[in-house]
C-alpha cells in the first residue's frame, strides 16, 4: 500500500528564503490534492510565515531565528508529544539540520548525497532521487515522490487579502502597463547598478509610456538603492519601497505588468501570481533559481560569469554554483535589459500578455 492511500501526519520543514518557501507552495497543492485527508503541519520562518501562514488545510509552527537558541526551544515546545509519520526535511542548512532533530518522525525525507551538506545526511533515514539539471521548485516538487505523489502540475493560489487588493490599486491606477522595480536583492552581490536600473526606467516611461514603481522593504540597502535610481532618473517612478507588506506586494505584482528584479524573492512571488519577470542573472543560473513559469525575459549572463570569473565553461561546473563575485552583474548591460522589455511589450501589444488586473 502506498503512503498516498492512507491518511499520514506530515511535517514539512523549510524556513526560509521567501523564494524558496514560495515554491513549496505547490508541493502542499499536491499534498492536499493526492493525499486528501493528511494532516500537514509546516516548521516556516516568521518573515515567511506572513507570505504562506493563511493556506488553507495547513498548521504553521513559526520559527524566529532571530530569538537565537530561544527559538529552537519554542518549536520543540510547539511539537513536544508529537509524532509525526512522515517529515519532509527540504532545507540543507545548518540550522534547519539542528532544528530537524526537534521533529519526531517514522520517516525521515531528505535530499540525495550530491545535494546534503552541513550534516544534513545524519539526521534523515531517506533520501529523495537524485536528479541532475533541476530548478529549484522540481527538486522540492519531488519530495512528493517517496510518498507515490507525483508533482504533475503547478499551483500555488497564495491568498491575497481584498485589502491588498485595494492599496495596490491604488497605488497603481490606470490602464497603462507599469514595470515594477525590484532592484535588490539580499545578496548583494546579486544587485544590478542604479545607472542601469534607472535607465531602463527612463526608457520604459519615455520611449515605451509605460508607468514605472520601485518596490521593496524597509532595509537601509533597499532604501539607499532606490534613492540611487530616483536620482540619476530624468522621469519620475512612484516609490513604494518600504510602503508594502508581503501579502501587499503579491498584489501589486498581480496589478502590474512586469517585474525588473534580480535573483530575489520578489522574482518568484510575481512569477506565482502570473506576472512576467525580467529576471537578471549573471550571479545565479535562470535555469535553477528564475521564474519557474517563463523565463524567455531573463537576462541571461551566467554563461559568461562562469567563464569570466571560475575559467571554466558553464557545462562543467557544478550545478547551482553561484558565482557572487565583485562586477559579476556589471556583465548585463543597460541594451540586454532594454531588448527583454522591448519584446515583452511588443507581445503585450499583440494581446498575448496581461496588462494590469482591472480595476
Amino acid at each position: 500500500m502506498s503512503e498516498a492511500s492512507t491518511s499520514p501526519s506530515i511535517c514539512l520543514l523549510r524556513t526560509s528564503a521567501l523564494g524558496d518557501v514560495t515554491h513549496v507552495v505547490p508541493l502542499v497543492h499536491t499534498l492536499r490534492s493526492g493525499m486528501p485527508h493528511a494532516r500537514l503541519t509546516w516548521i516556516v520562518g516568521k518573515l515567511e510565515h506572513r507570505l504562506v501562514g493563511d493556506l488553507p488545510g495547513v498548521e504553521f509552527v513559526v520559527f524566529d531565528k532571530s530569538l537565537g537558541l530561544g527559538a529552537f526551544r519554542h518549536a520543540r515546545l510547539a511539537l513536544e508529544g508529537r509524532r509525526f509519520d512522515v517529515l519532509l526535511h527540504m532545507q540543507v542548512a545548518l540550522r534547519a539540520n539542528l532544528l530537524s532533530l526537534g521533529v519526531r518522525a517514522r520517516r525521515r525525507i531528505g535530499y540525495d548525497a550530491a545535494r546534503s551538506k552541513d550534516l544534513h545526511g545524519l539526521t534523515i533515514n531517506e533520501r529523495i532521487a537524485a536528479h541532475g539539471g533541476q530548478h529549484v521548485l522540481e527538486a522540492i516538487g519531488s519530495f512528493a515522490e517517496p510518498l507515490g505523489l507525483r508533482q504533475t502540475h503547478v499551483r500555488w493560489d497564495i491568498p491575497i487579502p481584498i485589502e491588498a487588493d485595494a492599496w495596490a490599486m491604488d497605488q497603481l491606477p490606470g490602464d497603462a502597463p507599469w514595470l515594477l522595480i525590484n532592484a535588490a536583492s539580499s545578496h548583494v552581490l546579486r544587485n544590478w547598478h542604479a545607472d542601469g536600473y534607472a535607465a531602463v526606467a527612463d526608457y520604459a516611461q519615455q520611449a515605451l509610456g509605460w508607468q514605472v514603481a520601485l518596490t521593496g522593504g524597509p532595509s537601509h540597502i533597499e532604501r539607499q538603492l532606490g534613492d540611487h535610481i530616483r536620482a540619476r532618473m530624468r522621469s519620475t517612478p512612484v516609490d513604494l519601497i518600504g510602503r508594502d507588506t508581503l501579502k501587499r506586494a503579491l498584489a501589486l505584482y498581480r496589478r502590474a505588468t512586469a517585474l525588473l528584479t534580480p535573483d530575489a524573492g520578489p522574482m518568484h512571488m510575481a512569477n506565482a501570481v502570473g506576472t512576467p519577470v525580467i529576471g537578471l542573472h549573471a550571479a545565479s543560473n535562470p535555469a535553477r533559481s528564475g521564474p519557474y513559469s517563463d523565463r524567455r525575459w531573463c537576462v541571461d549572463r551566467y554563461a559568461a560569469a562562469a567563464q569570466k570569473f571560475l575559467g571554466r565553461a558553464v557545462e562543467d561546473i557544478p550545478w547551482g554554483t553561484k558565482i557572487e563575485r565583485p562586477g559579476v552583474m556589471d556583465l548585463i548591460q543597460v541594451d540586454d535589459v532594454i531588448e527583454r522589455l522591448q519584446a515583452l511589450d511588443l507581445e503585450r501589444r499583440h494581446g498575448s500578455l496581461k496588462g494590469p488586473a482591472p480595476a
